[in-house]
């Protein structure tokens, strides 16, 4: 029963009272060992009652990582529900579950997609309690899967209740505390996660110590019990009230005399271990032997428990003494059960290690063949074992194929320790630093590529080695660091293949540098000897042809990105991972209508293959395109999606650049606050590494000032941006129009100067008749006045048919603005009116407002604001996205499996999107769309 805790049944049943409506919900309970987070989750499995299907799973602390064990243990009941799901979401976790051959380059964001996806089926006939115990010690495959699908959940009928320690709760020195304060990335190269840890962000509720009265009615409740003896009276029962803080464990469990409470200073956990040996120390040998193998087996499998202690000499009756103490219980699932965590804990801490060593070699032996024995029979091992490290390594690859490379840095890891051959183990540490990175756990990579190096004189595995130190120096902002490391690797004797893959990821690195350091990359990839078969060749060569130009550089002619994409498809680029990087190159040069199409061809195919994990770069650079080309809706729905995306997975990088690129959005469309707040959502304030969204962050802000009319504050941030180490960059360079606007307006025309000669060049390089078109605006600003009508004039020629409104509309109000200056109102108000017409359908208020003034300085009286992009625009992007697919004759079925979400969540967004659009059906839906 609960003693207390009234806030907390009341936030659980709030949690099932949504699951019952059809809302989904999450809640995180924390708190210190023993305070009573287990006793909440089982008060909200009772308060469940029938009326809810109830899966739960409980974390383990081991000594070794097996991918998706928790996950496995907690879906398993609904696995004949995985045919059900998309095709790449149901293989994804059949690969992730041991049930079928895990799919190449398997995708964490796709598996935890996929627990979304079997989380929702079995809510699907009524509502679902999802109950996970002691979170931090879940294999982190589990967790990422878990956390990715808690994120997402909307309108299921999933309750999904989680328990977590507090990191180093009552822990002392050198305690063993698991690391739910530590993040992983997701998505292409490995990605740190946030330093507050992956459950950041759930809903939480921290539990404290009973209160007083509470506290006295727990006490007294535990007298006479067989465990605890008599009730303690006088200054024992004060000093213990007072020691234990309100913590239930420790009000059960502490020693109930004043002798033994009188313990010194320890820690309260480790004087609840000392307790729980005391009850362990007294039971028959063969007992402990069974507690002992039963704490070392991870999964609480009764057969495999009985198995391997009989080999030990304990018997089946040897778990009686245990089970009438109240230390295990065995559940209906033939599943052990410790009383609480830390009970298992200090068995496995008081055992000697030879007996420690025994468990797991009976266990190993218990079991069958697979990845469990060969991990048991690896912590049993005391000498290197060729045969045994062979089969950890191919342990490890098969945690790889399924995404968890935590799991198999581990594993790689301890194979190295069991490998005879000095060499063979170097290349297992090798190959456990990279897995290392992956995860994301960047200072474990530092620590074994330290140890693999110091081992080897080999010049490709120091090559190797110092990769894995580039990409924890990258993940870390220290950019010069890692594009330094990865550039001197690759002038190492090394393969040519080789040395291109470090020297893309060093055009990364030096992408955040400078220019200088970029053309060092492309010139030393240009002069790699590649063959035609190799997949990199027609990629390196693009990315020379588009950047090297808008860097003042000569470089041979751009081919059709298409062509590119053709010619490295043939050649075996992993499509679309491989083929991210042509839309950001085309970006560099102007080719924004290569990259409109390219990265929408690149995002369906991911969504069709199921590698989800580059989603948000492409469909970052997807709304750039659409951005640029006036489709500022777009832009919006995609670089949304994109958004959650990339915050699910802790892509930081790419959370960065997508809310800078929406606060740019936000901007155009006048709407401060929020473009304030994702600005500074992407500048991420007190990280010691420059953000990767911090030009469009800049550029962003500064367009808010120049709609408003703030040419001043616009200027000062323009400048630094135009001029500063990110000039090189897509949004510095489409920035400098507005800088011009600014100077000008300011009277400080020279400010511009040098940012515009740099663009008219870029403009020149680009050879695009819009580029041309806003370096005509520009002159036509920064004079002489007497060329500036003719300036107008060839711009908005050169504007017609390019597909981009809203640079048309701001070049056709400078204009307007012009003629009126010169006293030509009959001239400028047909300008200004097709530009206010502009502005109010893309909902671009701040320059519709100045449209609107000058046309009715003109005197002519300017219209009414009118609805921007009519009806459509009381839609939120999601609503939006959800309907367009719904207009097209999508099922909500086929519409979640593209948008990663559940049907019942797509009918709840449809649902709500109706009565907005004053319509009742789809097919009035689809009629709204044609219109």
């Amino acid at each position: 029963m609960l003693y207390g805790r009234e806030r907390e049944r009341a936030a659980v049943d709030a949690l099932l009272d949504g699951a019952r409506g059809g809302r989904s919900g999450v809640l995180l309970l924390r708190g210190e060992p023993g305070i009573g987070k287990t006793a909440v989750l089982e008060y909200a499995v009772a308060a469940a009652g029938d009326g809810f299907r109830v899966v739960r799973a409980t974390g383990v602390e081991y000594e070794a990582e097996l991918p998706f064990a928790g996950l496995s243990l907690l879906l398993s009941s609904g696995l004949d529900r995985l045919h059900a799901l998309p095709g790449p979401q149901r293989r994804s976790l059949e690969g992730a579950f041991g049930l079928g051959e895990p799919a190449g380059g398997a995708d964490r964001l796709l598996t935890g997609l996929a627990t979304l996806g079997l989380l929702a089926e079995l809510a699907s006939e009524q509502p679902l309690l999802c109950v996970v115990d002691d979170v931090q010690w879940l294999d982190r495959s589990s967790l990422d899967a878990l956390l990715i699908a808690a994120r997402r959940l909307q309108a299921e009928g999933v309750a999904l209740l989680l328990a977590a320690r507090d990191t180093g709760a009552g822990e002392d020195a050198g305690g063993a505390e698991a690391g739910v304060g530590v993040g992983a990335g997701e998505g292409g190269p490995a990605r740190p996660g946030t330093a507050v840890g992956p459950l950041a962000g759930l809903p939480e509720l921290r539990l404290t110590g009973l209160a007083e009265p509470d506290a006295v009615r727990l006490l007294d409740d535990r007298s006479g019990t067989a465990r605890t003896g008599p009730a303690l009276t006088g200054p024992a029962r004060r000093r213990l009230l007072a020691e234990a803080a309100g913590n239930p464990l420790a009000l059960v469990e502490l020693p109930s005399t004043e002798a033994d409470l009188a313990s010194g200073g320890l820690a309260l956990t480790s004087r609840l271990r000392i307790a729980f040996h005391g009850q362990v120390t007294g039971l028959p040998p063969a007992t402990q032997t069974m507690l002992l193998v039963a704490a070392a087996e991870e999964n609480g499998e009764l057969d495999v428990v009985l198995a391997a202690a009989a080999a030990l000499g304990a018997g089946a009756d040897a778990l009686e003494p245990a089970e009438r103490a109240g230390l295990v219980a065995v559940g209906a699932d033939r599943r052990f059960a410790f009383r609480h965590p830390l009970l298992r804990a200090a068995v496995l801490q008081r055992a000697p290690l030879q007996q420690r060593l025994a468990a797991h070699r009976a266990l190993g032996e218990a079991l069958e063949e697979g990845d469990r024995r060969t991990w048991h029979l690896a912590l049993a091992a005391t000498a290197p074992d060729a045969g045994l490290a062979d089969a950890l390594e191919r342990t490890a690859a098969r945690a790889e194929a399924r995404g968890a490379h935590g799991g198999a840095a581990a594993a790689y890891e301890r194979a190295a320790g069991l490998t005879p051959d000095r060499d063979g183990a170097t290349r297992r540490l090798v190959l456990a630093a990279e897995a290392a990175t992956e995860e994301g756990k960047l200072e474990l990579a530092e620590a074994l590529a330290d140890r693999a190096g110091a081992r080897t004189d080999s010049v490709f595995a120091h090559a190797l080695l110092d990769q894995v130190r580039a990409v924890a120096q990258f993940w870390r902002g220290a950019y010069p660091a890692a594009y330094r490391l990865l550039l001197d690797a690759a002038a190492t004797d090394i393969e040519p293949a080789h040395a291109a893959r470090m020297l893309f990821q060093a055009f990364h690195a030096a992408w955040y540098v400078g220019e200088e350091p970029v053309a060092t990359v492309l010139d030393r990839l240009a002069a790699l000897p590649l063959g035609a078969d190799e997949p990199l060749a027609p990629l390196a060569r693009h990315l020379s042809a588009a950047v090297l130009p808008a860097l003042g550089r000569a470089a041979g002619p751009l081919p059709d990105v298409r062509a590119t994409a053709a010619a490295a498809r043939k050649a075996g680029a992993e499509s679309p991972v491989d083929l991210v990087q042509l839309c950001g190159a085309t970006l560099v040069l102007g080719r924004d209508h290569e990259t409109l199409e390219l990265a929408a061809e690149l995002t369906a195919e991911a969504r069709a293959k199921g590698t989800v994990g580059v989603l948000p770069t492409l469909q970052f650079f997807l709304a750039e395109a659409e951005l640029f080309h006036g489709r500022h809706r777009d832009a919006e729905v995609t670089a949304t999606e994109g958004l959650a995306l990339a915050r699910d997975t802790g892509q930081a990088q790419w959370t960065s650049q997508l809310a800078s690129l929406l606060a740019c959005v936000a901007a155009l469309a006048g709407a401060d606050e929020r473009c304030a707040e994702l600005a500074a959502a992407a500048l991420v304030p007190g990280s010691a590494a420059p953000a990767a969204g911090e030009p469009w962050a800049h550029w962003a802000l500064a367009l808010l000032d120049l709609g408003r009319g703030r040419a001043a504050a616009a200027a000062d941030r323009l400048h630094t941006l135009t001029t500063g180490p990110y000039r090189h960059h897509v949004g510095a360079t489409r920035a400098v129009p507005d800088l011009v606007e600014a100077a000008v307006r300011l009277g400080e025309p020279q400010r511009a100067a040098e940012p515009y000669e740099r663009f008219a060049r870029w403009a020149a390089a680009a050879g695009t008749p819009w580029a041309e078109a806003l370096r005509l605006r520009c002159q036509a600003l920064l004079g002489p006045d007497e060329l500036a009508e003719s300036a107008y004039r060839a711009a908005l020629d050169l504007h017609e048919g390019a597909h981009r409104p809203f640079e048309r509309a701001r070049t056709a109000l400078l204009y307007g603005e012009w003629l009126r200056r010169e006293r030509r109102r009959t001239d400028a108000r047909p300008h200004l009116g097709a530009a206010l017409e502009v502005f109010e359908r893309l909902g671009a208020e701040p320059w519709a407002d100045r449209a609107r003034t000058e046309l009715t300085a003109t005197g002519t009286a300017a219209p009414a604001p009118a609805e921007a992009d009519g009806a459509l625009t009381v839609l939120t992007p999601q609503e939006l996205q959800i309907a367009r697919l719904a207009a097209r004759g999508l099922s909500n079925r086929d519409i979640a499996a593209q948008l990663f979400l559940s049907p019942r969540t797509v009918g709840h967004h449809l649902y709500k999107a109706y009565p907005k659009l004053g319509i009742a059906s789809r097919t009035e839906l689809a009629a709204l769309f044609r219109a």
